[in-house]
């Protein structure tokens, strides 16, 4: 491959993780406004009540859920904090294993994942259609719509 060849490479793939970017900014943003709005719910949140209410038991240890999430230690920590202080999340440590921390969601965090969901479910596909639009993100938005989810892969 020539510099030529390379150089331009190298660009389409900044274009095309710029326009990932910002389809991503443009969701998370709908989202957020749309969750806050109705249920005072960042999306951050949502992700973890959602991550969780999808394992067997409602449960996860602390470690999964920060990669589940793609959360720091510290900012899973953090959210986890502030939705066991809401009621929403408990904690406890692992039986077999002292050193392991579960989180577990609450039947009020399951009630405001259920109440939280078609909210969600709007406002992601109300982004989605207009992102649609653009010449630039219509074919990411033709990618999203395309995943087939994996059965028992967790996702936020």
């Amino acid at each position: 491959m020539s510099r030529t060849d390379q150089s331009e490479s190298a660009e389409a793939l900044a274009q095309g993780w710029c326009a990932l970017a910002a389809l991503h900014s443009r969701i998370a943003g709908r989202v957020e406004r749309a969750l806050q709005a109705a249920h005072g719910l960042g999306v951050t949140e949502y992700s973890v009540l959602r991550v969780l209410s999808r394992q067997q038991g409602h449960h996860m240890r602390m470690q999964q859920l920060a990669k589940a999430v793609v959360l720091s230690q510290s900012a899973t920590t953090r959210v986890v904090n502030k939705l066991e202080d809401q009621g929403l999340l408990t904690r406890y440590l692992c039986a077999d294993d002292r050193r392991g921390i579960y989180t577990e969601v609450t039947e009020a965090g399951r009630a405001l994942l259920d109440a939280a969901r078609p909210t969600n479910d709007a406002a992601l596909r109300e982004a989605l259609d207009e992102a649609a639009q653009e010449p630039e993100l219509a074919p990411l938005v033709r990618a999203v719509e395309a995943v087939d989810p994996v059965p028992g892969a967790v996702t936020p």
